[in-house]
């Protein structure tokens, strides 16, 4: 594996080499590169001011340079050059990274980039913007530099303080957070969530280990690392196929549950529980979730309302039902009244157990009894629905995210506009931009007020908060979730590539991309490198968030993926589920054809 270390004066003449080599591999002829010559040459003397870097292989030898020139603010990415035979392998890619890392170290925050044409795709696939016009006019066509700009920043805060700033276990107890709430309206394929366990591998902005309770691909592992500029993750996986208790399965390997406990690493679950408590040994407190129930946190939001200060917020009524027939009579009397509802389980998940009912449906259906015979069984509580703008032309369900600290400070990480159709939760988009300038202010503050009341209430870790946009510009809250989420998932993921990057990432997580067919597990990883190199073409990054659920009878991919640019962000969501039910058409044919 290649390594980044300073280049020494006496290696100036052999990195012009290596550099006129490089220039060379794209074909330019002999004059082209006779007048590049003078521009390209390092001298001994200015190998440090010109701050230039080496990669090298575990043999010593050479592959490839690159160097941070310029004093910040401003700085510019002078060489970056790779050994003919090296190229492709991680080089220019390791080098870039490292170039921005120090340009971080050094305070710079823009970094100019002039491209060779030939090297331009790479520099976008790396997460560059171009910028308008060639860098230099006058230069032939053919070889007219392309202007590129990064934004090094460092990792966020609030990233930095979730772990401490460095790596964490991650453990994905997704099943066993679920299945502590014992709620009818959890179906079994909830119950389990084994599926979205795999979303441990972004629980924190760099993993050192990850805890999974089913098996996953080897090559979804080295993928996922790769896109992330992740090294030595530890994966132990298929722990606990079929049971919830994944912490508990640890707990019964000692060696495992040393090994884990004893690295001096955070571990992170998915959401608090007692056997996480007693994975790692910290107290678990009575009551520590009871915000987790939407009509506690219903109550807790009319509490903050109560004492004002949030203009901006409205808070829909909500009703308990006593029984299954007091929801009948109550939906009914507001169908009457032509009013549409929203029912919701007391512990509904990812959007389970909530059902928007209007008039027209419940008529169609027949009734509310049959409306409510055809749901979950369990705790009804029946809100008012809150109508949104007339006109669809902005985002109608958002979130704050943040967490409390375990000295009980409460952070804000952001705001995000989630996909939700009738109720169900789809994904999530975080990112500059994204939530509009109207809902800014009022999210922000009344999601940092719901935070300090779970940190009085003796809550640490992650939390959100959801709201729907009304007509009348006002945000309702619906919902808070004391755990981690889809879209707390998209801001790890865009602390991890604005560090790694540059600043600005907008990060989309979809839940399920339908594939058309089941894939074998080998031709998934050749589906995910196929999406991952036509994102890169297009500036984008694509991430495999799920892989496990191309297995299933109904195969589909949960995925994450990132762009500067929203058109850019639109472009790759489009390319992944074109891409996703083209190989799933192309598979079924294959497997269809006769043998001889």
């Amino acid at each position: 594996m290649a390594k980044v270390r300073a280049a020494r004066a006496a290696e100036a003449a052999a990195l012009t080499e290596l550099v006129m080599r490089s220039k060379a591999h794209w074909g330019y002829d002999a004059g082209f590169l006779a007048a590049c010559a003078p521009e390209l040459r390092i001298r001994p003397d200015e190998v440090t001011a010109r701050r230039i870097v080496v990669a090298e292989n575990e043999r010593g030898t050479v592959l490839g340079l690159a160097s941070l020139e310029g004093a910040p603010p401003l700085a510019a990415l002078g060489l970056l050059f790779v050994e003919p035979s090296a190229i492709g392998q991680g080089v220019g890619r390791l080098l870039y990274r490292d170039v921005l890392r120090r340009a971080v170290e050094l305070g710079v925050r823009r970094l100019v980039i002039d491209a060779d044409p030939h090297a331009a795709g790479f520099y976008r696939a790396m997460g560059a913007v171009t910028v308008t016009g060639p860098a230099d006019a006058a230069a032939p066509a053919a070889s007219a530099l392309v202007r590129f700009e990064a934004a090094p920043v460092p990792l966020a805060g609030w990233a930095r303080a979730w772990t401490g700033g460095g790596r964490a276990v991650h453990v994905g107890n997704v099943a066993e957070f679920n299945a502590q709430f014992a709620d009818a309206s959890l179906d079994p394929e909830q119950s389990a969530a084994h599926h979205y366990a795999c979303l441990a591998a972004f629980y924190s902005p760099d993993p050192a280990a990850l805890v999974l309770p089913r098996p996953v691909p080897k090559g979804w592992t080295e993928l996922v690392c790769r896109q992330l500029g992740w090294s030595g993750v530890e994966v132990y996986d298929g722990l606990a196929e079929g049971d919830p208790g994944l912490c508990e399965a640890v707990r019964a390997r000692p060696a495992l549950a040393a090994l884990l406990t004893g690295a001096g690493l955070p571990l992170v679950p998915w959401g608090r529980t007692r056997p996480f408590g007693r994975l790692a040994g910290r107290p678990w407190r009575a009551g520590e979730l009871r915000y987790e129930s939407k009509s506690a946190a219903h109550a807790l939001f009319g509490r903050i309302l109560a004492d004002g200060g949030h203009p901006g917020i409205v808070l829909p009524a909500q009703w308990r039902a006593a029984g299954r027939w007091a929801a009948v009579r109550l939906l009914a009397a507001r169908t009457r009244a032509g009013e549409s509802s929203v029912l919701k389980s007391e512990h509904g998940v990812g959007g389970s157990g909530t059902t928007v009912v209007t008039p027209d449906r419940v008529r169609a259906a027949g009734g509310a009894r049959a409306v409510l015979r055809r749901l979950p069984r369990g705790p009804l509580l029946v809100e008012e629905y809150v109508a949104g703008p007339a006109e669809a032309d902005g985002p109608r369900d958002l979130t704050y995210d943040g967490f409390v600290d375990g000295a009980g400070r409460v952070h804000e990480v952001g705001g995000a506009v989630m996909d939700v159709r009738d109720g169900c939760y789809q994904g999530a988009t975080v990112g500059p931009g994204v939530v509009p300038a109207w809902a800014e202010k009022p999210l922000a503050a009344f999601g940092a007020a719901v935070g300090r009341e779970l940190a009085e209430s003796g809550y640490r870790g992650w939390f959100d908060v959801d709201f729907v946009a009304d007509g009348a510009g006002r945000l309702a809250p619906t919902e808070t979730n004391l755990r981690l989420t889809g879209p707390s998932v998209a801001f790890m993921v865009a602390a991890r590539l604005d560090a790694l990057r540059g600043a600005g990432h907008l990060v989309r997580i979809a839940d399920r991309v339908e594939l058309g067919a089941r894939l074998p597990e080998a031709q998934l990883d050749e589906l995910c490198a196929a999406l991952a190199r036509g994102c890169a073409e297009l500036g984008a990054v694509f991430v495999p968030a799920i892989p496990t659920g191309a297995f299933e009878p109904a195969p589909w991919l949960g995925v994450l993926v990132a762009a500067h640019r929203g058109e850019t962000l639109d472009a790759a969501e489009a390319l992944v589920r074109a891409g996703a039910r083209a190989v799933g058409a192309e598979f079924t044919a294959f497997a269809a054809r006769p043998t001889r």
